[in-house]
């Protein structure tokens, strides 16, 4: 069992409605290709798309898992301050509980965070998709900021629930820690996403539109929910390019066909001195290591 600082943790509610997909007045998404494209995107209830299926192949871009929350409040003093609370503070594993409609008492999980439309994504069981409705009040439990790993000070932990580590049982090896992953990603594909100054909300994008370097990489069976290590990566204060260092995130929403885009990843570890190593699991998927699904 790992130590950390888990009993000094803060758990706090923080809340979202179910968000409406949103399309600008140019309905096109042009293509890295260069054609134009009209395709399901960002918000909603997906009803067939969740954490365990195929992140690519989808005629969609950025299509989100399960269900997408946002708080819409615009206090006169914070602005948008409590959607950015809900997608600081909610992380990876949480609880979530819808609050009002007629799934009201229904538990789900958090499974990721989607920047610049700054959506939570909770995954539910299909009979509660089925019963929830756009504006619906979703409640979360947020737990996990500040999670330190008291014997590893080189590996910084963000975005991940207590529980979830425990279930992902990550193994000490010297002073580094062995982290089940699906796939290993070259830090040169890594696109959109890269500029922020922070990784504790949001994430960036696997660029998928080099054949060879996908074949080389396996990355045609990526997953939603997978966790995936990210080489020469180090997303300490941001997301920067550092050889040798290490990051591990979760896939949260699907491929896209727009220039610098593709499934994007939330951080859950990262280290600048390369004191993660990645071990090869094909069963690293949070649907399968929180069993939220039986079919896969």
């Amino acid at each position: 069992m790992l130590r950390t600082n888990v009993d000094r943790l803060v758990k706090i509610s923080v809340v979202g409605e179910v968000a409406s997909p949103v399309f600008g007045r140019g309905v096109y998404n042009i293509s890295a290709e260069g054609v134009p494209m009209v395709l399901p995107g960002v918000g909603g209830i997906t009803y067939n798309v969740r954490v365990g299926d195929p992140a690519c192949g989808w005629e969609a871009d950025h299509v989100e898992p399960g269900v997408s929350i946002e708080n819409k409040e615009n206090d006169p003093r914070f602005g948008q301050g409590a959607n950015t609370a809900l997608n600081v503070l909610s992380c990876v594993g949480n609880e979530a509980v819808v609050v009002s409609g007629d799934a009201k008492g229904a538990k789900g999980v958090v499974t990721g965070k989607h920047g610049g439309i700054e959506h939570v994504l909770v995954d539910f069981q299909p009979e509660v998709l089925d019963k929830l409705m756009l504006g619906d009040k979703v409640l979360v439990k947020a737990f996990g900021v500040g999670l330190k790993l008291l014997d590893f000070p080189d590996i910084k932990v963000m975005n991940m629930d207590p529980r979830f580590l425990e279930a992902l049982n990550p193994k000490p090896v010297g002073d580094k820690l062995e982290v089940p992953v699906t796939h290993v990603i070259p830090a040169a594909i890594m696109g959109s996403g890269l500029g922020a100054n922070q990784t504790y909300s949001g994430d960036y994008d696997i660029q998928l539109f080099d054949e060879a370097t996908r074949r080389e990489y396996g990355l045609d069976d990526l997953r939603l929910g997978d966790l995936v290590a990210i080489l020469d990566a180090d997303h300490s204060y941001g997301r920067i390019y550092r050889k040798g260092a290490v990051s591990v995130g979760i896939i949260v929403h699907t491929d896209c066909v727009s220039s610098g885009h593709g499934p994007g990843v939330t951080t859950l570890f990262t280290s600048s001195k390369g004191k993660i190593i990645p071990r090869i699991d094909s069963k690293a998927n949070i649907a399968y290591l929180l069993r939220l699904r039986t079919d896969i």
